[in-house]
């Protein structure tokens, strides 16, 4: 007669046996390892996360132990990726999407957040931003950006048409939520010299601009004739003609991809620092948890 208690008894164990074997990975502290590196620090990730430093360092310990690899290289200040946990990042951001999508069972509106940036305010220092923004929202939600002016994006987000603005503010107006101040300096190519005849060169978005408007109102009171020598529609854009020795820009330290001032060794006058401000409304704790972590992120980004 078979013995069936023996054959369930071996059958379960050849069934389980795998999963005793497998490395199994806490999706917490992954969320909480993505959150680290796209915000710059554990302290931050753990604001972003509603917990505490420690439990963060913790879980962040344990995932590495798991792993078998050192992915983080922390100080007291700032986190950064070591070459592992480089090559992690990617395969995390997947799985979390990936978790998302098979926690939703229902067809429910996807949650959509419309976000608009003053070109001026973060320039080509934005990846970054959008990357932790992207990792607050769950992986079915619709982001629509828009890039442009603050003159332009203020009125819209005040109609109604955008979730968020992040803009940059010369003077006045104590409204929206000052997420620091960003140096304004005067970019030009590598060994770039000032004609002694002629106008400045001068590159520019264009009008109408407060930081254009600025420019001239500080090359006009230094009595420092100019012309504009190249009109770009984006920072990127502007940049690159700065690079390429078309002229000068005013551009701020988060929008000028690391360009040094090069005022005070071409003679131009110095201008104060600007605010970077942010306008949002929350319609729903996610797009509450998404302000967060856009917040969290220009800070960091300003530092």
């Amino acid at each position: 007669m078979l013995d069936m208690t023996n054959i369930i008894r071996e059958s379960n164990e050849l069934l389980f046996f795998p999963l005793r074997n497998a490395i199994m990975l806490d999706l917490v502290s992954v969320r909480l390892f993505v959150l680290a590196l796209d915000l710059g620090s554990l302290t931050r990730a753990a604001e972003a996360a509603g917990t505490v430093q420690p439990v963060v360092s913790q879980r962040l310990k344990a995932l590495e132990a798991t792993l078998g690899r050192k992915l983080l290289d922390r100080s007291p200040r700032f986190v950064r990726a070591t070459e592992d946990g480089r090559a992690f990042l990617e395969k995390a951001r997947l799985l979390l999407r990936s978790h998302d999508e098979a926690m939703r069972f229902t067809e429910a509106p996807a949650v959509r957040f419309s976000l608009g940036f003053s070109d001026h305010a973060l320039g080509l220092g934005i990846e970054p931003v959008l990357q932790a923004v992207r990792s607050a929202l769950p992986g079915n939600a619709i982001i629509d950006v828009r890039m442009g002016l603050s003159q332009d994006l203020r009125p819209r987000f005040d109609a109604g048409q955008l979730d968020a603005i992040v803009i940059r503010r010369e003077s006045g107006g104590r409204e929206g939520e000052v997420l620091g101040n960003d140096h304004l300096g005067w970019r030009a190519a590598q060994g770039w010299s000032r004609s002694a005849d002629g106008p400045l060169p001068l590159a520019t978005l264009g009008m109408p601009c407060g930081v254009h408007e600025a420019a001239i109102r500080l090359l006009d009171r230094a009595r420092i004739p100019w012309r504009e020598s190249f009109q770009a529609s984006s920072c990127a854009a502007l940049c690159a003609g700065v690079r390429s020795g078309l002229g000068v820009a005013l551009l701020g330290d988060a929008a000028c991809d690391g360009m040094p001032d090069a005022g005070p060794a071409l003679g131009l006058p110095p201008i104060p620092a600007s605010e970077i401000v942010m306008f949002g409304r929350a319609g729903s704790p996610i797009v509450g948890d998404a302000l967060r972590a856009l917040e969290l992120a220009i800070r960091k980004r300003l530092r």
